[in-house]
């Protein structure tokens, strides 16, 4: 979600908030499609570090990102209080596995601010906006560029 969709839509925006590594983050809504329990995915060789692996969606082969290793933090066990939140950008569909969903929060667009330009923070171009809800500081990722390329997922 970049800055010119949060401004393009209404007043408020109502996000799906998870929790990594012991931080909340949060993706727009209406970019979720489900939220599915953990399931083991198969490994592809050659596929970028943070993939980890393929699952089978009614018929559908969808990639797995770990967005803890997507983030620059250690990976997810992968086990069955993890879940898989599967996201739709465009036409790219993927699955993020996350250790826990929170909560789904409806925010009026002038609280989520955007974050600080840090050359030397990585994750920093993955996160569109912050906000602080009952003093947690929840990150809104962008999508586009948190999911793999998809030229790269082939290779």
């Amino acid at each position: 979600m970049t800055e010119d969709t949060l401004k393009s839509t209404n007043t408020e925006v109502e996000l799906l908030s998870f929790r990594l590594g012991g931080e909340e983050y949060s993706v727009d809504i209406m970019s979720v499609r489900e939220i599915r329990g953990w399931t083991r995915a198969t490994p592809l060789p050659h596929a970028p570090p943070y993939v980890r692996g393929v699952i089978n969606l009614r018929g559908t082969v969808l990639p797995v990102v770990d967005l803890s290793v997507r983030l620059g933090m250690p990976p997810v066990k992968g086990d069955a209080r993890n879940v898989i939140i599967v996201v739709q950008l465009g036409q790219q569909t993927a699955g993020l596995l996350v250790d826990a969903v929170s909560d789904i929060l409806a925010l009026p667009l002038t609280e989520l601010q955007p974050p600080p330009d840090l050359a030397a923070d990585t994750a920093h171009s993955y996160i569109s906006a912050l906000t602080i809800v009952e003093e947690r500081m929840i990150r809104v990722l962008d999508l586009a560029a948190v999911l793999p390329d998809e030229s790269s997922e082939a290779a």
